[in-house]
């Protein structure tokens, strides 16, 4: 079985580790002081469990991670890959004893071409950085996490993570065309093209992104772009309930329509957000739903929309006149996970997926798990999706909240997958939901799923202990 042969390593192990990393790193690549290791022990996420890394590699070459791996495999010492430690799943988190492989000094963007619309980037790069370096030659690199300004290329792959304007232009995993990974024996591997199309082979690259680092280490990405669109335009709309709000997301979708963005915020995260920023957002709702459109005329196509949500019960509908008022009402849908975890100091946030048309209920089921708890739940959604992030708050110091915290999170998570969703529609699977993951896929997936980690890294030193 994977990992059987993975164990902490002895102090006359770690020793030799160290001397052998030395070799083929530079001195400032190799952390060992206790407080800084222990400073990449974790994610974002709560409830995950974390164990003390042996030394911390900061490589800036793709050599350098050869030689990393090489010598984790000769030693069979685990390594956990990590970016900019932005996860919700714990899929970064430290295993006892391992090295601990930072990506964040790989943030070369290598190449930026306007005519094949691909940027070449090093798995380091900020989502963001690279936003705005191929805005400059008219280009659009669409995945936008809310972390995008923080996150890594690299963690983005790793999770397949999404973004706000994922219901207009897709995920990650749509716009990595190829990858080179170094492999667990410090073998390099290249997957995938530059070019529009290409089916050669079975698709590699796509069984990289959302792998969460457990079968090899991406050094390099060639990413597709697009032309860069309009300046949008943002409609916030007003509802009385839940139902009312997820009956215009219906209507939106069915109608044909092609927002470059529609997310819903629940009263909760509404009131959270005004607490935080007082950005003076209406607290007598119970929804707020935010559309937005990129096209030649978005003025149009909000007028649209903004009928159909009335027609669906909007007691307010409010188009923005200008840019920067469309930035306003986005900057308040950003703030949702900062300002509900200002409500109790500490949050799980929940990443289920359902059907559009059983968005209403799962919405009307997190409100019936919250009361049943007695906790504070907020949902904020990429309702477009059908993407939700129910974001339970809680007091990390009480033990029976936080008890009863672990058991909302699994009780709305259960709810996905009998609505005929997903426990995971961006974050992963990282630690926290790996009893979830088996669930959702059963044991035959489970077991293929397992077969493919042992051709990747038989000796299961990749990441060990997240998925499965």
């Amino acid at each position: 079985m994977i990992m059987s042969r993975i164990e902490a390593p002895s102090d006359e192990k770690t020793g030799n580790l160290l001397d052998r990393l030395r070799a083929g790193l530079p001195s400032e690549a190799v952390l060992t002081d206790p407080d800084v290791t222990a400073s990449y022990a974790n994610d974002m996420a709560s409830f995950c469990e974390a164990g003390v890394p042996a030394v911390v590699v900061l490589p800036r070459t793709v050599e350098q991670v050869q030689h990393v791996m090489r010598t984790a495999t000769e030693l069979r010492v685990p390594v956990v890959p990590q970016g900019a430690r932005t996860g919700l799943s714990g899929g970064a988190n430290a295993s006892e004893g391992c090295v601990v492989l930072s990506l964040t000094k790989m943030d070369r963007i290598l190449e930026i071409n306007p005519v094949d619309r691909i940027a070449v980037v090093e798995p380091g790069v900020v989502n963001a950085t690279l936003s705005r370096a191929v805005n400059e030659h008219g280009l659009y690199y669409p995945p936008d996490p809310s972390s995008w300004e923080m996150c890594t290329i690299g963690g983005n792959i790793g999770t397949a993570s999404g973004g706000l304007c994922c219901v207009k232009y897709g995920v990650t995993a749509e716009y990595v065309l190829g990858l080179d990974v170094v492999l667990a024996d410090g073998r390099l591997m290249s997957t995938g093209r530059r070019t529009a199309k290409g089916v050669a082979g079975y698709d590699l690259t796509r069984l990289f992104v959302g792998s969460e680092g457990s079968l090899g280490i991406v050094v390099r990405a060639v990413l597709g772009l697009r032309p860069q669109p309009p300046q949008q335009l943002v409609l916030a709309a007003e509802f009385p309930s839940a139902s009312a709000a997820c009956d215009a997301v219906c209507r939106i979708m069915e109608g044909g329509h092609v927002p470059s963005l529609l997310e819903l915020m629940d009263r909760t995260t509404v009131k959270a957000v005004n607490d935080l920023a007082h950005m003076g957002l209406p607290e007598t709702t119970e929804s707020l739903l935010l559309a937005a459109f990129d096209t030649p005329d978005p003025a149009a196509d909000l007028a649209a929309v903004g009928a159909l949500c009335e027609a669906a019960g909007a007691s307010q509908v409010v188009p923005a006149d200008d840019a920067a008022e469309s930035e306003l009402l986005l900057q308040a849908r950003r703030l949702s996970l900062t300002a509900l975890e200002a409500v109790k100091g500490t949050t799980m946030i929940d990443d289920v997926c359902v059907p559009r048309s059983k968005l209403a209920e799962l919405l009307e089921g997190v409100d019936r798990i919250a009361e049943k708890y007695d906790l504070t739940i907020g949902v904020c959604a990429h309702a477009g999706d059908g993407n939700t992030h129910p974001t339970v708050c809680f007091d990390a110091a009480d033990p029976d909240e936080s008890r009863r915290a672990r058991e909302s999170f699994d009780e709305i998570m259960a709810l996905g997958l009998e609505l005929g969703g997903t426990i995971t529609g961006e974050h992963g699977v990282g630690i926290l939901k790996k009893e979830w993951l088996a669930r959702e896929i059963g044991p035959v997936g489970l077991e293929m799923q397992r077969a493919v980690k042992a051709v990747f890294d038989p000796l299961g030193i990749l990441n060990p202990g997240k998925l499965f």
